[in-house]
């Protein structure tokens, strides 16, 4: 996939140079009465958004999910939708720049790119379709396994004929030699060898792999001996040894990378911001009541590391003595306190809470690296301490958020933590930078409709 998407960096590159040539081409200018252009290396920083970003935009939506030879439905419409995404964010970077450039150039550079992708994918699906119809390039297969497992997945290969595989031979995991094994790769010359087989047969899958190593060929285990109910499997190499990795939580990739760059630049461009507001927010609350301007608690972070997060302090001081006696007022079903009028608020913490100010300065530990823009919230270390089900400690195996599911959920209207969780479980299992680009787009219209804490 990562090789698709540096292809379709450099078509969007390629599309977007040809669409300035087209703008300053004298013939264009003379046919249609426009304005010169200036120089294209004027425009050369812009390729410092576009490569990068533009493939996340298809990615987006779902264009790198489809099967490779798929309707053509399926791969024109996302198509469609990416390009347009990335046309409008062009003209919405080149809005929030202030930066001059020929609308046509940006026209153009919609059309072309919808075009050189779109060719791009049927140059690769002719040559594809060329490949797999010649009986020469197929791959020559053995099935080897239990007769039922051998089955389905002759059954599910039938499925996919464009996957260009052919099974030449099955065998029975219990009833098949050495011998006969090494018979089949030389009678049908296979190119490969698919082993299915439960954890039980161990020994003789060991023995079918060695066959394959001495006879140079490819030996494909169908690895499902467990049964997982959301991990994701991978490979890995652990010095020298095979590892299957069963992961749960998003894995370290070059998207994620992006979202810890995205992060820092966010939370410091969003400090630069929000400096007036967090000046006059720090002085009301001085003049206000008694007490530090800042509150800081320690915090459940990634796998449940404790860190200090900081908030504007909107209750009174002695606001941890207090919650004791607060206890059988929590309307929260689970570990987590929660009091919608809760008296330890004062009346300035009230409007703080009510528009999300005094989250603002968690953008310092957003800039510290213990947490994230967009992320499951980070509780008290006491109440995860408290969790009754295991499985909500999911909720710690990605970095904690200023902002998530649940904060625009109507946060204020869920009473039952197990509601909470399954918002955040849901998050981590869905995550992609597009997630949390539209959970981004949702909190601002949520902070602004005052639905924030209460």
């Amino acid at each position: 996939m990562q090789i698709h998407q540096l292809m379709d960096a450099c078509l969007y590159a390629a599309a977007f140079w040809m669409a300035y040539e087209l703008r300053a081409s004298a013939t264009v200018i003379d046919l249609f009465g426009m304005d010169p252009v200036d120089p294209f290396s004027q425009y050369l920083w812009f390729y410092l958004i576009l490569i990068p970003v533009a493939p996340l935009i298809l990615e987006a939506q779902g264009y790198y999910d489809r099967p490779l030879l798929g309707p053509r439905g399926g791969t024109l419409w996302p198509l469609f939708k990416g390009c347009l995404f990335t046309t409008l964010g062009l003209i919405f970077v080149l809005f929030f720049f202030r930066y001059y450039i020929a609308r046509w150039i940006v026209i153009w550079f919609g059309g072309i790119s919808f075009g050189l992708l779109l060719a791009k994918e049927e140059l690769f699906r002719a040559a594809y379709h060329r490949k797999v119809s010649q009986s020469k390039h197929r791959r020559r297969f053995v099935l080897i396994g239990l007769a039922a497992e051998t089955e389905r997945m002759k059954t599910e290969l039938k499925i996919h004929p464009d996957a260009g595989i052919e099974i030449v031979a099955q065998l029975d995991l219990n009833e098949t030699t050495l011998k006969d094994l090494v018979g089949m790769m030389h009678e049908f010359s296979v190119n490969g060898v698919v082993v299915c087989a439960r954890h039980a047969y161990f020994e003789q899958v060991e023995t079918v792999i060695r066959a394959c190593e001495l006879e140079g060929v490819e030996a494909w285990l169908v690895a499902d001996f467990f049964a997982t109910q959301f991990s994701r499997t991978t490979f890995d190499d652990f010095y020298g040894r095979p590892v299957m990795v069963f992961r749960s939580a998003p894995e370290t990739s070059w998207r994620l990378i992006i979202k810890h760059a995205l992060d820092f630049t966010g939370a410091l461009i969003g400090l630069v911001l929000v400096a007036p507001v967090l000046a006059v927010t720090a002085l009301i609350i001085k003049l206000t009541s008694p007490g530090p301007v800042l509150f800081h608690q320690l915090r459940s972070g990634l796998n449940g590391s404790p860190f200090t997060i900081y908030k504007f302090r909107t209750m009174v001081t002695n606001a941890e003595q207090l919650k004791h006696e607060l206890e059988a007022m929590n309307e929260m079903r689970g570990p987590v306190f929660k009091v919608t009028k809760d008296p330890r608020i004062t009346p300035v913490g009230k409007w703080l809470r009510r528009f999300s100010v005094d989250e603002l300065p968690q953008l310092f530990n957003v800039l510290r690296g213990e947490m994230s823009l967009v992320g499951p919230r980070p509780l008290p270390v006491d109440e995860v301490r408290r969790f009754n089900d295991h499985a909500h400690r999911r909720r710690l195996s990605v970095k904690p958020g200023i902002t998530c599911l649940w904060q625009i959920s109507g946060r204020s209207e869920i009473k039952d933590f197990s509601d909470w969780v399954r918002l955040d479980l849901e998050y981590i299992d869905n995550w992609s930078l597009w997630l949390d680009t539209k959970i981004l787009l949702r909190t601002l219209p949520a902070v602004f409709r005052a639905t924030g804490a209460k």
